[in-house]
């Protein structure tokens, strides 16, 4: 952290404390140890003695209280300082711990909102590079966090709620109140899949009922599958799962579809064919089945003019049941960045993160110097456990840059302030 304030600290018993909040705050001081011979006797303070002393502007403070109050730092409850803090510990946050880790930045990740990312809601991953015979979703995460710990990083369940930018270092704050300062950020907090909150999905999410038709859909080949959406993804995912599928049906609650009429006449194709179902003017009303064997079947409801679930009572909605294996949602996904709406972080008008993209280092990179994206907080077209472990990596790379950098710059300016003080003598 930055002040005007001049810092001076005589080694002693009575300036750990002192000395510890400095370090964790980011000041930056002189530091004298009593056995320097560069430091004349004439140039140690009486009040120092054998205990030492911090001096602001050559005046006394002896307690954090009145450090704080001194240097006008009314966020005195900071709990810690790290050079590297990650929010999220989904794929991408967990992969940025382990390097960041290896590169001696002491990460600190926070959970989230989600510990372990939407990864930890797949039963059974099977497209995940190095286990052929797949692996079980929380298992691989829980695999990541101790390959994370074992090499440094720390993990903690916590929700960060805001970051300042507007100082260095970072403050984070989370809900609980405690605030964290940090020299990099790594925003690696995923995005969450929309869902209907109908009943049965709570209980069968992961068992049969997913959010991933690229992740899920081989799971249940030969069965009848069933798309909820009318976009992009929607007709994508649809179109995906006919390489399984003895037949898609697509539960659209509106006439008019939002996608691009590419994928529509994609689509249309496919109803030609016969793999592919429109089921216009419906929606998904429940899921049933249990988590020995997966999806039975679904309760649809259908009225001709469209968003039935409003029309219940009316006679002319009519409810019915489909059976089917697997349901999957495509109505969209959120990007969990509320906490940097108030930051200089370039985002979309969803909340995704703009990144700098292209080749070479800093791909990562965001509109705030030393704030880093990844994973699905950033990509919101391929939205894999693959690619955003890879996006980790490149991010902990990036800061782990952006980290060595500011520490040749701190030396830097500590070499030319000893220069300076020795010039006047």
């Amino acid at each position: 952290m930055t002040s005007d304030r001049r810092i001076e600290i005589f080694a002693g018993p009575d300036t750990s404390e002192l000395h510890e909040w400095l370090d964790k705050r980011g000041y930056s001081y002189d530091y004298h140890d009593s056995g320097e011979t560069t430091i004349r006797s004439s140039e140690l303070p009486e009040e120092a003695g054998e205990n030492g002393l911090v001096l602001i502007d050559g005046a006394p403070v002896d307690s954090i209280d009145q450090l704080a109050d001194v240097l006008g730092d009314q966020a005195s409850d900071v709990v810690e300082h790290r050079p590297l803090l990650i929010a999220g510990s989904g794929i991408a946050g967990l992969t940025a711990a382990i390097y960041g880790a290896r590169s001696n930045n002491e990460p600190l990740v926070f959970e989230g909102t989600e510990p372990g990312g939407q990864l930890t809601l797949t039963s059974d991953v099977a497209n995940y590079p190095g286990f052929p015979e797949g692996i079980n979703g929380p298992e691989l995460v829980q695999r990541m966090k101790e390959q994370a710990e074992r090499f440094g990083a720390d993990i903690l369940n916590g929700v960060i709620v805001e970051v300042d930018d507007s100082q260095r270092p970072f403050h984070v704050e989370l809900r609980n109140g405690d605030v964290y300062t940090t020299d990099a950020v790594i925003a690696a907090s995923g995005a969450s899949a929309r869902t209907l909150g109908v009943p049965g999905e709570d209980e069968l999410m992961g068992y049969g009922l997913s959010t991933c038709a690229t992740c899920d859909g081989a799971f249940f080949r030969g069965e009848e599958m069933l798309v909820v959406g009318g976009g992009d993804a929607a007709m994508e995912e649809a179109n995906f799962l006919t390489k399984f599928a003895s037949k898609v049906h697509i539960v659209h609650r509106r006439e008019e579809f939002r996608a691009e009429d590419y994928w529509i006449d994609r689509t249309m194709e496919r109803v030609e064919e016969g793999e592919i179902e429109i089921l216009r003017n419906t929606e998904l009303q429940a899921v049933h089945g249990t988590k020995e064997d997966g999806v039975s079947h679904v309760t649809l409801v259908r009225h001709p003019d469209g968003h039935p679930t409003e029309k219940l009572d009316d006679p002319a909605t009519e409810e019915f049941t489909l059976d089917v294996g697997a349901v999957f949602l495509a109505i969209g996904h959120t990007p969990n960045t509320e906490y940097l709406v108030d930051t200089g972080v370039d985002m979309d008008a969803e909340g995704y993160i703009r990144t700098e993209g292209g080749i070479g280092g800093g791909q990562t990179a965001t509109d705030v110097e030393g704030l880093f994206g990844a994973g699905d907080v950033v990509d919101f077209y391929y939205q894999q456990a693959i690619t955003a472990g890879g996006m980790g990596c490149q991010a902990a790379m990036d800061a782990d840059q952006y980290l060595t950098e500011l520490e040749r710059e701190r030396q830097a300016t500590e070499t030319g302030r000893l220069a300076t003080a020795e010039s006047d003598d």
